[in-house]
């Protein structure tokens, strides 16, 4: 099996870097300036599990792809997956199958759109990781998971495949017959998380202190009845590990909308918030809701952060 990893990025250089160590046959589809970094260091991992050197590691630009992949992994800020599809169209074939591993539900609609849906799966990854000024991919924790399944929840030949690619590759990585379920299961924590530490600017333990555990842990109810009228309604655990993490007095935990926001880039707020919203089947009393506020909070900061850009 080929796999095309699109970026070599903190996600993708992160799991195409265990697979280079396992002697899969991996290729990164880079941009030049990646190419070039890449090129002069290697692929370089820092992780606590184990650090990775990479020493020419493969990498093909979009304009040199000649032949299609069995495989192609998509790990791309929502904001550039029309653009991210362009560049790897080429490498999708007959046979090909696309992971993604975006957050949210609606690059699922717009692969399936592109390429069809029979040649897309779900997929999600749980992993801390940055990618520094010199090109390093830090691994900022113990978590290197990996979950990938067939949409309608099937046991496909070709999971069956890619299971074998991914066996003995260090990570927790794993196929679902429920991928659907978790994606929305990860979804409802990720909007929660990244809408109120957002919408306060502020770390989980902040948030507590000032009171306002009550607020989040009602961000993530809504979150979690949008799921449920779409027919995906969250499990206990996930009501139980959000009773905990939303709350946690001193927590440090925040969301990478939020770091955006703080360093004046660019946010995934109209995918992760925007889209969940436009999912809702019932209108919220009084006509908005918390989450209304959240997303109200996201696009006066785009607002703001487009008119600075022009300006300056």
């Amino acid at each position: 099996m080929r796999i095309l990893i699109v970026g070599a990025g903190a996600l993708g250089g992160y799991f195409g870097a265990r697979l280079l160590e396992a002697k899969r046959d991996v290729t990164f589809l880079v941009r030049p300036r990646r190419a070039a970094q890449l090129a002069k260091t290697g692929l370089v991992v820092k992780s606590k599990l184990g650090d990775s050197h990479i020493v020419n590691p493969p990498i093909v630009l979009a304009e040199d792809i000649k032949t299609p992949f069995d495989l192609i992994l998509v790990g791309c800020k929502a904001y550039d997956l029309d653009a991210t599809m362009d560049s790897f169209a080429p490498a999708v074939g007959p046979n090909t199958a696309i992971l993604p591993i975006l957050n949210g539900m609606k690059h699922i609609d717009s692969l399936s759109r592109r390429f069809g849906k029979d040649r897309v799966l779900g997929g999600l990854c749980i992993i801390s990781a940055t990618l520094d000024d010199a090109g390093v991919v830090l691994h900022l924790n113990d978590l290197q998971i990996l979950v990938y399944g067939e949409l309608d929840g099937t046991r496909s030949a070709r999971i069956e495949a890619i299971e074998k690619f991914f066996g003995g590759v260090q990570g927790d990585i794993r196929s679902t017959a429920t991928i659907v379920q978790e994606l929305w299961e990860k979804w409802v924590m990720i909007a929660s998380l990244a809408g109120i530490t957002s919408l306060m600017r502020a770390l989980i333990g902040d948030i507590e202190r000032g009171g306002g555990a009550p607020m989040a842990l009602e961000l993530f109810r809504e979150c979690a009845a949008i799921a449920a009228g779409a027919g995906y309604p969250p499990r206990q655990a996930l009501f139980d590990r959000a009773a905990v993490t939303l709350t946690a007095a001193g927590s440090t935990l925040t969301a990478s909308m939020m770091k955006d926001m703080e360093r004046g880039a660019r946010t995934e707020g109209e995918h992760i918030i925007g889209d969940l919203i436009a999912r809702r089947t019932t209108s919220p009393t009084g006509g908005y809701s918390l989450l209304d506020i959240v997303l109200v909070n996201l696009r006066t900061y785009e607002a703001r952060r487009q008119r600075e850009a022009k300006t300056s």
